[in-house]
């Protein structure tokens, strides 16, 4: 009869699961010990949090929900904000966590706490199991349940009472028997007796089922034809993707297709961002603000309004609006659409192309006008990047970084004003080549992200732009990316500041409280952790330092370049709350 942990391994190789990230502890031993038999690659982290980010990196890049193990208490707890950041991003991934001994629980054992009221808020589903024979069933409903519907974290604790082979088991539950010599002790060992047989009552050996394939969830074709409709009347539409249309990772080319032939002129935002390449005719990277206010029609596919669209009002409030969402409260939040399509917000754009016949409606002069706002605004970004100042011109540096880096590379940004700043110069090459953290604006997803899209993509560069403070969440994976051969360039954009705080901060209050920082040598950092360090403190070396970054990293070296930049206020004003 396997073991608890195989069962759990059985299953995860069942989903087609290629890794398991973790950071060990004895709860949780019997998962991964059973998972590297199984042949899963078992990547042991330095934080619990970035376990987590590193799920949630390869379940955004494949499409399969990514899985990680935690153990118990403060192993659980530390991964509550990776957790949340996954659920409002809507990711799919799996979080086992190790639990006390099921006869133990509430009596004071270690790590011992109510871990689902917990956990609870912060994921789509969460189960305890109870005994052995439901640790299948519960692992697989666990993987239906990530993908169905709105795709988001779900959680199981996993007694370690249920993970270790019987016998030992049994012989754990003997050892805390007492003398029985009173009638009280003689219930307690009754009671321990019938407690161990039933963790182990009818734990037959049941095969998992094949892999849970996400089900496509088809826009109502009466919803297709009036949003074509609709569509063909506009002169000056909007296509607004956000990462929820490209939550199926296979859907990517039809995606870039369907957007081809609806010849609207898009905004990528979030994990769409690269769906149409580098210089697709049809994208537009500024004034976003400007072209929602004079759209007539505008189509939020998989995009809410919140804090980034003003809480709808960008949007022109006298133009139609078409909203495709898995989840009807995030597409009627703060504005309700015209037409509100519930259901995979990809396939509703695709279904709308191959209706639509609005590739043919003559709207070149409002693309055009687009077009040349934008290419106005680029042409002013590459003119600010030769401003001189205090240290590099960070425009500047991101611009090298943008010519640098290969087109197959996955961009990770973990920071506030330097991977802002870089986010209006450096375009993923393709779809599903780009990870931020999403609308909780997580600081802390680097180290973890970068891990687990250079293990997803190895043949691919992950360029990491790190901001100086956002950093130090997650610099000691770089022994992770080290131990385990991930060899990620990261880009640190160090101005000794909380600057995208400060900026605001002391205009506004008249106090830099809280917002100073140093220049610390992040690069050394990176080599005590075993990686490869590099300083750049002169703008006219970029090219020389950066190109030494990618033969460290082809060499299979992680490297950090700690990049001396300027302060700015090429994004005054931009704060959100």
């Amino acid at each position: 009869m396997p073991t608890g942990g195989e069962r759990i391994a059985e299953v995860l190789a069942a989903q087609n699961v290629s890794f398991l990230f973790t950071l060990c502890g004895g709860h949780i031993s019997p998962i991964l010990v059973a998972a590297k038999r199984r042949g899963l690659r078992v990547i042991d982290v330095r934080d619990e949090k970035n376990a987590v980010f590193a799920a949630d990196a390869v379940a955004r890049l494949t499409g399969t929900p990514g899985v990680a193990a935690v153990t118990a208490g403060p192993g659980v707890v530390n991964a509550l904000t990776a957790l949340k950041n996954a659920q409002l991003a809507q990711s799919p991934l799996v979080l086992l966590g190790g639990a006390t001994a099921t006869f133990l629980r509430g009596r004071g054992s270690l790590q011992d706490i109510d871990q689902l009221a917990a956990v609870q808020p912060h994921v789509k589903w969460a189960a305890s199991v109870k005994t052995v024979r439901d640790l299948t069933p519960t692992l697989e409903n666990a993987f239906a349940t990530a993908v169905d519907g709105v795709p988001g974290p779900v959680f199981v604790e996993c007694p370690v009472d249920l993970l270790y082979d019987e016998k030992l088991v049994r012989e754990m539950y003997a050892q805390a028997k007492m003398r029985g010599r009173t009638l009280f002790e003689k219930g307690v060992n009754l009671y321990l007796d019938y407690h161990v047989n039933q963790l182990f009552h009818d734990a037959f050996e049941r095969l998992p089922a094949e892999a849970f394939e996400r089900p496509q969830r088809l826009p109502p074709p009466a919803a297709v034809h009036r949003a074509a409709a609709l569509l063909a009347r506009a002169e000056r539409p909007v296509l607004l993707m956000g990462g929820q249309a490209m939550l199926c990772a296979c859907e990517a080319q039809a995606m870039d297709a369907a957007a081809e032939r609806l010849g609207l002129p898009v905004y990528l935002a979030g994990m769409a961002r690269g769906l149409l390449g580098r210089e697709h005719r049809l994208q537009l990277f500024h004034h976003r603000k400007e072209a929602l206010r004079e759209a007539d029609l505008v189509i939020l596919a998989g995009v809410p309004c919140d804090f980034r669209l003003d809480y709808g009002r960008q949007i022109n409030a006298r133009a139609t609006v078409i909203a495709a969402n898995f989840s009807r409260a995030e597409m009627n939040k703060n504005r309700r659409p015209t037409l509100g399509v519930v259901g995979d917000p990809g396939l509703f754009l695709i279904a709308l192309a191959n209706e639509s016949a609005t590739g043919a409606r003559p709207r070149g002069a409002w693309v055009e006008k687009l077009r040349r706002r934008d290419d106005e605004r680029q042409a002013e970004i590459v003119r600010r990047a030769e401003a001189p100042g205090e240290g590099i011109n960070p425009i500047r540096l991101a611009l090298e970084i943008e010519k640098i880096m290969a087109d197959d590379s996955v961009i990770v940004v973990d920071g506030g004003d330097f991977v802002a700043t870089a986010s209006y110069v450096v375009r993923p090459r393709g779809p599903l080549r780009w990870l931020d953290p999403g609308v909780f604006g997580t600081l802390g997803v680097g180290g973890g992200f970068a891990l687990g899209a250079k293990l997803a993509r190895p043949t691919a560069e992950v360029w990491l732009l790190y901001g100086d403070g956002a950093a130090a969440y997650s610099l000691a994976e770089f022994d992770t990316l080290a131990r385990h051969g991930a060899p990620a360039i990261a880009v640190v954009g160090n101005d000794g500041s909380w600057a995208q705080i400060a900026r605001e901060q002391v205009e506004m209050l008249g106090d830099d409280v809280g917002t100073v920082l140093e220049r610390r040598e992040y690069h050394k950092v990176a080599e005590g952790y075993g990686g490869a360090g590099l300083l750049l403190t002169d703008a006219a070396q970029i090219p020389a330092v950066l190109a030494e970054a990618k033969r460290l990293a082809a060499a299979g070296r992680p490297v950090l370049i700690n990049a001396h930049i300027g302060r700015t206020d090429f994004r005054k004003g931009s704060i959100s709350m």
